[in-house]
């Protein structure tokens, strides 16, 4: 690329990579559980998140996010993990494999349709080349996608290894980005710019203070509210169906420190689908809805190797996973409805233009319905 080519993608990268406010700042408050102490993902101990946003000319706005479970080697520490399809249009790598082990031993990439395959590859390499897995004959990728190619130039597939690898070993814990960033950067939701949002819940002391994070890729359709409140409505943007645009996708990440196995994960997957359907998702035909879930209980991880031929655990009973539900539920909601305050307009591929929600509007609308807390 040439060198105003470098400085202008620098420029508007320091633009759109400027922490925005959130769903909180404004005063609205989602659910009743308390988010943990940034209100991310990484509020789940040892959880790192990294980005890549690829920013390019007129026509190039894509990127790739990358989820840590843990700091370690996942490879030899393998992490109790589900996925869960909300609806099936999507082409995420390595369902099969986590659904008939039940663990995940890469980190977590998401990024457009098209660049699956070399986030695939990334991941091999990245897990090869540690010095632990010199005997690795197997890489089983998760890699996630949405489609980008209304604000990027997606057959122009300009995701590569390096972007992926770059992602993983920028990923950091404590506060994350959202909006026009990574794996979210070219994204639209309910019709505006859509992109990466997270929240968090912790449970009281009596319910065993475990703590849920949550991280949205957000690329879909529907009819937009916001904790309750019909924004579309209010706003009379309800669509046509029989013209309806409501096709997208939206990739669920939920991590937490409960112990919790395969089977209970995959039940806390479901919940995460009714957290986006109190924001007016409709999982619609053309949508790929997947939530990726895992536990990073630390007695539970899962060692490549054993001298023992049973794994030794403790995981919660049935009966005690409904906080947990519910935690999952109102961090879903509030990580879309992030994704949505921090994303900003963007113009890309083909002068396509996608604006930002209209927050003042929308405040006005929350205030209306004494949903906003002073």
């Amino acid at each position: 690329m040439k060198k105003i080519g470098v400085i202008l993608m620098v420029l508007v990268s320091s633009n759109v990579l400027s922490q925005q406010k959130r769903a909180r700042d404004y005063g609205i408050e989602i659910g009743v559980l308390k988010p943990g102490k940034n209100n991310a993902i990484t509020d789940v101990d040892g959880v790192q998140v990294g980005h890549e946003t690829i920013i390019e000319g007129n026509d190039v706005r894509t990127g790739v996010t990358a989820i840590l479970p843990h700091t370690g080697n996942i490879f030899q520490h393998k992490v109790p993990a589900a996925i869960y399809i909300g609806n099936g249009f999507g082409k995420l790598a390595g369902y099969s494999q986590v659904k008939e082990l039940g663990n995940i031993e890469t980190p977590i990439v998401l990024t457009n349709t098209l660049s699956v395959s070399p986030a695939i590859d990334a991941l091999i390499s990245y897990t090869i080349e540690q010095p632990e897995n010199q005997n690795a004959k197997s890489v089983n990728s998760v890699v996630g996608e949405t489609n980008d190619g209304w604000l990027n130039d997606i057959r122009g597939r300009h995701v590569t290894q390096e972007h992926i690898l770059n992602a993983i070993k920028n990923a950091t814990g404590g506060i994350v980005k959202e909006g026009n960033v990574g794996a979210g950067t070219g994204t639209i939701c309910f019709g505006y710019k859509g992109g990466i949002g997270t929240a968090s819940r912790v449970l009281p002391k009596s319910e065993g203070e475990y703590t849920v994070g949550v991280l949205v890729q957000t690329n879909f359709g529907g009819v937009l509210e916001i904790n309750g409140v019909p924004i579309d409505k209010e706003l009379n943007r309800l669509p046509k169906y029989s013209q309806y645009e409501g096709d997208g996708s939206c990739m669920i990440v939920v991590i937490t420190d409960a112990p919790l196995d395969s089977r209970n994960l995959e039940r806390l997957g479901k919940r995460a689908m009714l957290g986006l359907a109190k924001t007016g998702g409709v999982a619609s035909n053309g949508s790929g809805d997947f939530v990726i879930a895992l536990s990073t209980a630390k007695d539970n991880l899962v060692a490549n190797k054993s001298n023992s031929s049973f794994n030794e655990n403790k995981v919660l009973r049935n009966e005690q996973t409904t906080p947990l539900f519910l935690a999952t539920i109102e961090a879903t909601e509030e990580a879309i409805i992030n994704s949505l305050f921090a994303a900003e307009t963007m113009t890309g591929h083909n002068k396509h233009h996608i604006p930002s929600i209209p927050t003042k509007g929308i405040i006005e609308i929350m205030k209306k319905y004494n949903r906003i807390k002073d």
